[in-house]
């Protein structure tokens, strides 16, 4: 019987999953997703052999009971294994996890703190936390940080210019997406070595969207900030904005703290640029002119932050693309290499997003002091 790992990826209505060997490959065997969690959820499964299972869940069902599912079904999996622990993607780890850790109530304690900073995320990630140790409640669960791979981030970098007495009390930029911009390094280290060693702008662009500037594989800068509202127009996030816009919008316009938050959050990016849509696929068939305005203004301004990563790290040897706009809309990329055509030449590259097995890789390397050897083996068809 084989040591396993669940992987498990906890959004606002869905959970993905991937079950990986205890061995020096990480070889996955099975993964799959709930969708439309809290509405109409859809289990989806798939493996390496191709096999593919998709069962539609009952609508009361609840997190702890998606949950339940999950592990109900891995159990009647006709494979020999035995789960040896957990992780989990949190998206916020703040000043104090620069690495996988162990959640403890210690550690649970304090990741509930920064639910303010991560309202979209982290009460989901952690939910998925006491769901599993409501079912399994002898299995060692650990948390993989979105922050954690920024955490060596220079203080240019960091620092917000505000009052001391402010900055002190954690308010500084963190960044985000780093089980991606971890995943792209590692890629790059094995099927790029000599641009791994270069400067590279990792663009993560999906719903939630962020450039990372990868300099000799760490990351030196990030769009992000302290919250994942910063930086980029996103799928139904603002991004970067002039601060005064947030005080009239209060002072001036007479919205509540709620629903200018609901605003940024929930209404604003694609979806508010638009008036359609924050689905880059509905967008790119529709015939409105504000949808083409919406991903032109998109592709305007991660072109102009591709630049300021390319400060960051003086200069730019390469763009990798990942992420589900990134990866699939190639009007976008074309837009946005076209408004970088006056830099001098560089690489590009599409690297499929694998936050699943960056964690694996990291659990995998803390509970065996050693590194995983990352071949094509632990990635699902």
């Amino acid at each position: 019987m084989n040591d396993t790992l669940l992987v498990m990826n906890a959004g606002s209505s869905s959970l993905k999953f991937r079950l990986f060997a205890l061995e020096e490959n990480l070889t996955s065997p099975l993964g799959g997703e709930v969708g439309g969690i809290g509405l109409a959820p859809v289990f989806e499964t798939r493996g390496m052999s191709g096999a593919q299972e998709r069962k539609e869940l009952p609508a009361h069902y609840t997190l702890d009971d998606v949950v339940t599912w999950v592990l109900s079904w891995l159990d009647g999996a006709d494979q020999l294994w035995r789960l040896r622990a957990a992780g989990h993607r949190i998206v916020h780890g703040g000043e104090r996890y620069h690495g996988p850790a162990r959640l403890d109530d210690v550690a649970l304690s304090y990741l509930r703190s920064l639910e303010p900073l991560a309202p979209l995320h982290q009460p989901h990630n952690l939910a998925v936390v006491a769901a599993l140790a409501k079912a399994c409640p002898d299995l060692v669960q650990y948390g993989c940080f979105d922050t954690a791979f920024h955490a060596d981030l220079p203080a240019l970098a960091t620092t917000l210019p505000l009052p001391r007495s402010i900055r002190d009390r954690g308010v500084r930029r963190y960044g985000f997406h780093g089980l991606s911009y971890s995943w792209i390094a590692r890629c790059l280290i094995r099927d790029f070595p000599r641009l791994a060693a270069g400067r590279v702008v990792a663009a993560h662009l999906g719903n939630g969207a962020s450039l990372c500037a990868l300099k000799d594989g760490s990351s030196v800068d990030t769009s992000m900030g302290l919250t994942a509202l910063d930086g980029l127009p996103m799928g139904t996030r603002c991004g970067a904005i002039d601060p005064g816009v947030v005080l009239h919008l209060q002072q001036g316009l007479g919205l509540g703290l709620s629903d200018v938050e609901h605003m940024l959050y929930e209404d604003s990016g694609l979806k508010g640029l638009s008036g359609e849509s924050s689905d880059v696929r509905v967008l790119l068939t529709s015939p409105r002119p504000e949808a083409r305005f919406a991903l032109e203004y998109f592709a305007y301004r991660t072109a102009q932050q591709v630049a300021m990563m390319a400060v960051a790290m003086g200069g730019i040897d390469g763009l990798v693309f990942t992420g589900g706009i990134g990866e699939h809309a190639a009007f976008v990329r074309d837009r946005i290499l076209a408004r970088l055509a006056f830099l001098p030449p560089f690489e590009t590259h599409i690297i499929a997003a694998d936050e699943e097995s960056a964690m694996a890789a990291d659990i995998f390397a803390m509970m065996t002091k050693s590194p995983p050897k990352l071949g094509q083996d632990q990635i699902l068809a």
